[in-house]
């Protein structure tokens, strides 16, 4: 749901086509990490509900995979916020 929200933000913010593919590709990027992630989840659940050290492990990774995801996008909608809006004290 937000990466439908903040498709048209993406659209605006941006200024050239390298904006726009970051911004929508690491959206994308957190879609497609959350995807595998749930893809893990579902499987070592299939396996079996008895806690094992490696299932947790694997869980954990995947969600760690998709909090760098969301890292990733906090860092690029930042830096090309900033671009846009940041103040330029050295420009001449």
């Amino acid at each position: 749901m937000v990466a439908i929200l903040l498709t048209p933000i993406a659209l605006w913010l941006g200024q050239d086509v390298t904006d726009y593919a970051l911004l929508l590709g690491s959206l994308l990027i957190v879609l497609i990490t959350e995807l595998l992630n749930s893809a893990i989840e579902a499987a070592v659940d299939r396996v079996g509900t008895g806690r094992q050290a490696l299932s947790g492990r694997a869980k954990d990774m995947g969600s760690a995979a998709v909090f760098f995801a969301l890292l990733l996008v906090l860092l690029i909608w930042g830096l090309i916020a900033w671009e846009r809006f940041g103040v330029h004290c050295c420009a001449n």
